[in-house]
């Protein structure tokens, strides 16, 4: 086990460097730069951006601005930030981390309670009107855009019925201990359901398929055939080799949550990690957007990495020796 992690953790090394190498040109290639909104300005001498962009290497070739920028990586520092002036990468991306951490936790804890036991009772209630709810509801959350979602639940649930804050992580800065923890939860619960809405209809139905498919097995029904109970046959022998694929999702769903709730933090003018990656790529401020995706993809790989070794837990068949 141990010398296959340590083979996964060196083919790390090249996938992030693809990864790397891919978003910096993407960001290159798009047009402008940290300076050039400035350009607008009759008050700015042109000469004076000029200066700005060859103080901020801006002007090098792009293989150049890639090597200065992996060099400093490999020395632990993702450079300042273009845009927040006075500010590192790293600072930027600490202080705004943990609040995306906190709703990516919790939609995915939605997800789970939701979408898995839903997913069982309909495979054992096949065809019947809670399966055919089930489908229904599954179906919607995969059509529904998140954006969209996100706007019926401010309008309803904080708009017209005042339930939950339509905006922020905390109603004030002064709340502390469990009070503060109750708040920070308030304010999760729209944009957290909002953002577990497709996941929780994707999970719902590749359990309710996974359970339906392992319960046509033949062990299934040596198993019935010894006497064993529904629940032992269900949750013991069916349940347990229906979690593979969902541990597959698992492992990529942590980072996919990290990279994907822009759109729900930005609706909900959430402090996170997904609206300081939008205001980056706004502004063209290439060190917050390479550190970000960096952060994003070392989660993925290392979600996978963890999705590997619980097939080990599920499964005692697999072996990585």
């Amino acid at each position: 086990m141990y010398k296959y992690i340590l083979r996964r953790v060196l083919v790390f090394i090249p996938m992030l460097f693809i990864v790397t190498v891919v978003v910096f040109a993407l960001a290159y290639l798009a047009p402008g730069d940290p300076l050039t909104g400035q350009q607008l300005d009759p008050t700015i001498d042109p000469e004076v951006l000029e200066q700005r962009r060859e103080a901020l290497g801006l002007n090098e070739p792009p293989h150049v601005q890639y090597a200065n920028w992996l060099s400093n990586v490999a020395r632990g520092n993702l450079g300042d930030s273009l845009h927040y002036s006075g500010r590192t990468v790293q600072e930027l991306i600490l202080s705004r981390v943990p609040n995306t951490i906190y709703l990516a936790v919790f939609s995915l804890f939605v997800t789970i309670i939701v979408g898995l036991p839903i997913g069982i009772y309909s495979a054992r209630k096949q065809y019947t009107v809670v399966d055919y709810s089930a489908t229904t509801f599954g179906f919607l959350g995969l059509a529904t855009p998140n954006f969209f979602a996100a706007l019926v639940a401010i309008y309803f649930f904080s708009f017209q019925l005042g339930w939950f804050p339509a905006q922020g992580t905390v109603s004030s800065t002064s709340l502390t201990g469990f009070e503060a923890f109750i708040d920070r939860l308030h304010h999760l619960v729209l944009p957290g359901i909002t953002l577990g809405l497709a996941s929780t209809a994707i999970y719902m139905r590749y359990i309710r398929s996974e359970m339906l498919d392992v319960m046509g097995s033949d062990f299934i029904r040596t198993a019935r055939a010894k006497g064993l109970g529904e629940n032992s046959v269900l949750y013991k022998h069916t349940l347990r080799n229906a979690l593979i694929p969902i541990i597959t999702l698992l492992g990529f769903e942590f980072g996919t949550l990290l990279s994907g709730a822009v759109v729900i933090e930005a609706t909900f003018n959430f402090p996170g990690l997904g609206q300081l990656f939008l205001t980056g790529i706004m502004n063209r401020d290439f060190p917050l957007i390479m550190g970000i995706n960096l952060l994003v993809g070392v989660t993925i790989l290392v979600g996978n990495l963890l999705a590997d070794i619980f097939y080990a837990v599920v499964d005692p068949r697999i072996r990585y020796d």
